[in-house]
């Protein structure tokens, strides 16, 4: 149960109808980064682009949580709504202090850090906002079924996400930009193993949340970085003819 206020509302629609319109963009062209970056881009590191563009995401709802607000609900719903932020933390963390440190991608342009820093900073307060202000939960909130299937999705999605993030980032040594055929782990299924982690993270957010916020950013996920496993298989299969016919984008067995 909960109730939104007028700006995370048309916040919330922006991210489904900015996530549709990415989603139609990517399927005409790549985003430009990673392997597909111009050749005439200005850069930013890649370690410095992922720390500051994740940064924001860590460290807003981090504020909102940390300054003390007026109670307005029993201790249970109040414990509930903690933790469920602190989940959206913890990916935020890792990617920010343990992620971004060990990159090693190529360098990303500094439009597109810039429009991430942007993004991440209304999403994390969005999904600050929501949990801790609009969000309630019964005092039954541990045992509801739901939420526990939510919380164990997104469990799964961030080891198999953490999990991917190693075995590419052990692909090359450091200063290589060369492509190698990934193996192990749901490598052995998709071709962006990475990508599908992160998708059932949030999908498993939004179920454990139950909240229009939580479904628009599952929803931006999936518009976002779902073409672009869809390009990365293209790519590996053009690349390299031994590579796994058997492996699907981004779906196990399907897509």
């Amino acid at each position: 149960m909960e109730c939104l206020s007028a700006g995370a509302s048309y916040l919330s629609w922006a991210l489904v109808l900015g996530g549709f319109a990415y989603l139609l963009q990517q399927v005409r062209t790549p985003a430009p980064y990673g392997r597909y970056t111009a050749a005439q881009s200005r850069c930013c590191p890649a370690r410095r682009a992922w720390f500051l563009q994740e940064l924001p995401a860590f460290l807003l709802p981090l504020l909102l949580l940390l300054i003390p607000a007026e109670p307005r609900t029993e201790a249970g719903s109040s414990t509930g709504r903690r933790l469920l932020l602190c989940t959206f933390l913890l990916h935020y963390f890792h990617r920010s202090f343990v992620f971004a440190p060990l990159s090693r991608g190529r360098p990303v342009p500094r439009h597109i850090v810039l429009f991430a820093v942007l993004f991440n900073s209304a999403n994390g307060l969005l999904q600050g906002h929501h949990l801790l202000h609009c969000a309630h939960f019964e005092h039954t909130w541990l045992t509801d079924g739901r939420r526990a299937a939510g919380l164990l999705l997104f469990l799964v999605g961030l080891i198999i996400n953490i999990h991917s993030d190693h075995i590419l980032r052990c692909l090359r040594k450091p200063g290589e930009t060369v492509y190698r055929i990934p193996h192990g782990g749901m490598f052995e299924f998709v071709s962006g193993a990475n990508f599908f982690g992160e998708i059932v993270e949030w999908w498993g957010y939004a179920v454990a949340t139950w909240s229009l916020p939580t479904f628009a950013f599952a929803f931006f996920t999936v518009c976002s970085i779902g073409p672009r496993a869809y390009q990365h298989h293209r790519d590996y299969l053009q690349r390299f003819e031994d590579y796994p016919v058997s492996r699907k984008a981004i779906i196990p067995f399907i897509l």
